[in-house]
């Protein structure tokens, strides 16, 4: 959902030279076994014949399903408006039954956005005129301007795992040499874009709401002329929704249930790269599939939520594949055994993410900020 991409923390830096000694400890678990091998540089030629194999194994899953989109559509964005007209009705009664209604709203409204996201793909429907339309529409619940978001999140898919290509659709990871050549007021930045309160509370408060109004990466047209058009679609229907509805209303319904919806949208899309077996590599080591299948998780949901997300935990195949619809996603993963060895995770395991915080290039992962040695740390302040 990615995100859903926001740059809470601070660009990337190019380390300065330290006399200090930097040893970590791992955040978690040793990385799980590559079923690609690319950890190693390899010739230009044999990662080509590597991309093509793998592309190959998946290909028969690339095909999207009209009958099955409509009917995604319309189990997903009926119940979500029909759940904003309850809530509407409810505030007639205590606030508190209207903000147990933005649960399940926001769950609908996530689904929503991961429909969204496939159109941005070009692999909800099986023609690009009905995608667009379709996605276009959907901008308006989800609040990211279509063309825009496709461009941004399509170099994400390109860079995501690249050390020397990060900045454009992911979330700041710096390394730990990186961030000890901070000076103190940015280190300080990137701690707090890294604590749970700023996830949780502050960050899903303005990444939809506020973030997304803004064009902070060069993009071609029409990319960067979607971003003020949709403002405007969503200053003429939200105004008008107040006007005709009363805006202290219309903020009482919407505000917890995007709080919500950007929350669930938000962690789906850190846990699925920012995770303790992740990978990272640079120039020359990486590589596509190595970057899907070792840089992003498989996120093993229970089968509620793994319906309300859409399958999105697939997310290492869908990194392998972006043009697989997310009704596929599953079925793909349980006829391919080769893409069962990805890194997994459960609930409970997720939130050991919130403990990996740097990439230790050295030892190959991710680490937490508490497990830098001393004599790190000290040259850090």
């Amino acid at each position: 959902m990615s995100r859903v991409a926001c740059r809470a923390g601070p660009r990337p830096v190019q380390p300065r030279a330290s006399t200090a000694t930097v040893a970590t400890a791992p955040c978690g678990a040793s990385p799980a076994a590559d079923p690609a091998d690319p950890g190693e540089p390899e010739a230009a030629a044999s990662q080509t014949r590597s991309e093509v194999r793998w592309r190959a194994l998946v290909a028969p899953y690339r095909r999207s399903d009209d009958r099955v989109a409509t009917r995604q559509l319309l189990t997903t964005v009926p119940p979500y408006l029909g759940l904003l007209a309850v809530m509407y009705v409810s505030l007639a009664g205590p606030y508190a039954l209207t903000l147990a209604l933005a649960v399940p709203a926001a769950a609908f409204l996530a689904r929503t956005f991961v429909l969204f996201h496939d159109c941005g793909h070009d692999s909800l429907f099986s023609r690009r005129r009905v995608n667009d339309a379709v996605g276009l529409a959907l901008s308006l619940l989800v609040w990211e301007a279509f063309h825009y978001w496709r461009h941004i999140h399509a170099v994400h898919h390109a860079t995501s795992s690249h050390l020397d290509r990060r900045g454009t659709g992911d979330y700041d990871t710096l390394t730990v040499r990186e961030y000890l050549a901070l000076p103190p007021g940015r280190r300080f930045a990137y701690r707090v874009s890294r604590h749970p309160l700023f996830l949780f509370l502050v960050l899903p408060c303005f990444k939809f709401t506020l973030y997304n109004r803004l064009r902070l990466r060069p993009a071609p047209q029409p990319a960067w002329r979607s971003v003020p058009l949709t403002n405007l679609a969503l200053l003429a229907v939200h105004g008008m929704a107040m006007v005709l509805l009363g805006w202290r209303e219309v903020l009482q319904v919407m505000l917890p249930v995007f709080w919500l919806a950007s929350l669930i949208g938000l962690w789906l899309f850190y846990v699925q790269h920012q995770f303790e077996q992740a990978w990272w590599a640079r120039q020359g080591a990486w590589s596509t599939h190595a970057a899907a299948l070792r840089g992003s998780s498989f996120y093993r949901l229970p089968a509620l939520l793994n319906w309300f997300t859409a399958s999105i935990g697939y997310h290492h195949i869908h990194h392998l594949s972006p043009r697989i619809p997310n009704y596929r996603l599953a079925s793909c993963h349980r006829e391919q055994a080769l893409l069962q060895a990805a890194p997994t995770l459960t609930l409970r395991q997720s939130l050991r993410s919130l403990r990996c915080h740097l990439w230790d290039e050295e030892q190959g992962r991710m680490v937490a900020f508490a497990s830098l040695a001393p004599t790190a740390q000290a040259a850090a302040r």
